[in-house]
């Protein structure tokens, strides 16, 4: 039931990610990868010591957002596994996105991530894919200006862990959790494709104000095939 219910969740964060992407508002210029512990109350697979507690178990959440802060794709592992593990997994985990002229989108062109993320093989692997590594150096200074791009992570971490379920773990089983956490990430999409919904009505409202104030014409919405099945 657990890979099934991935399954459908996945295609559904999938569907509003190429929503997402059609109305203009993913940003392939960059993408952002960090770490996030979570407690697991139950233990459970993919489960170990958690770094800030060793005596309670936990699990870890590595996600990777594209440089707005949209959710492209969560691994869920043991809290004692480190982020630099997880880079090239992130990357290559990113669902093919459609939307656009063309084939279906799935690379950023650069990936963003702190000192934790510091590994010159997984440069290699993203310069492989024609992706340019921005991430910090162990004994070095942070890379100037980084900080702001990146704080879209932090965000998308508070959106994630807002639903309960997501920020304690109950589930033994980690195909039922990833289920969950690829729920909320549709969640999160639609919320996003609906606030762009919105500023597009605003926008064409006041258009339409402005030419019956210029001409006394009140037009019809210019509504696009895009919008249509969101009424």
């Amino acid at each position: 039931m657990g890979d099934s219910l991935i399954s459908v969740f996945d295609q559904l964060h999938r569907i509003l990610l190429a929503e997402l992407n059609a109305a203009g508002q993913l940003d392939w210029s960059r993408a952002c990868v960090d770490g996030s512990h979570i407690r697991a109350k139950k233990g459970g697979a993919d489960t170990g010591p958690s770094p800030v507690d060793r005596r309670k178990r936990g699990s870890k959440h590595h996600l990777i957002c594209d440089g707005r802060g949209t959710p492209l794709k969560v691994i869920t592992t043991a809290a004692n596994v480190n982020d630099v593990t997880q880079t090239v997994a992130l990357v290559d985990g990113i669902l093919p996105v459609a939307g656009r002229p063309g084939r279906p989108h799935r690379r950023p062109e650069a990936v963003l991530g702190d000192k934790g993320y510091d590994s010159n093989p997984n440069r290699e692997e993203l310069r492989k894919r024609r992706i340019l590594p921005v991430i910090s150096r162990k004994g070095a200074p942070n890379i100037q200006g980084m900080g702001k791009p990146r704080y879209v992570v932090e965000q998308t971490f508070a959106l994630l862990h807002h639903f309960r379920r997501l920020a304690v773990r109950r589930e033994r089983r980690t195909e039922l959790h990833d289920a969950f956490v690829s729920l909320a990430c549709s969640l999160i999409c639609w919320r996003r494709l609906k606030k762009a919904r919105m500023i597009v009505l605003r926008a064409l409202s006041r258009l339409r104000l402005d030419l019956r104030n210029h001409d006394g014409v009140f037009p019809s919405p210019p509504f696009t095939s895009h919008y249509s099945g969101f009424r």
